[in-house]
């Protein structure tokens, strides 16, 4: 009887296995690499925005960064909504 029930029990756990590995695992590892590019946010650095908007950070917060968006815009933006740091050999391409 009680090898009837784990039995029952064994698809169950090896759709949560192929659903953690597939979706969940990875999601985590992103997450970890978006917010290790976050904490490495320095001034001078080229980001895009979720919106996005190109720009350069002028300057460096705790929750916030100031970024220029061209010659007379600077605004104050949410490290969060940095979708991503834009590498040199990306600005040529």
């Amino acid at each position: 009887m009680e090898s009837n029930g784990l039995a029952s029990f064994l698809p169950l756990i090896f759709l949560f296995a192929i659903f953690y590995f597939l979706i969940i695992r990875p999601q985590q590892k992103q997450q970890k690499t978006h917010a290790a590019m976050l904490d490495g946010l320095v001034k001078g650095d080229k980001i895009i925005t979720t919106g996005g908007l190109y720009a350069t950070i002028v300057k460096s917060e705790e929750d916030f960064i100031k970024i220029k968006l061209n010659e007379d815009t600077i605004v104050r933006l949410e490290k969060q909504f940095v979708s991503r740091k834009v590498e040199l050999s990306n600005e040529n391409a």
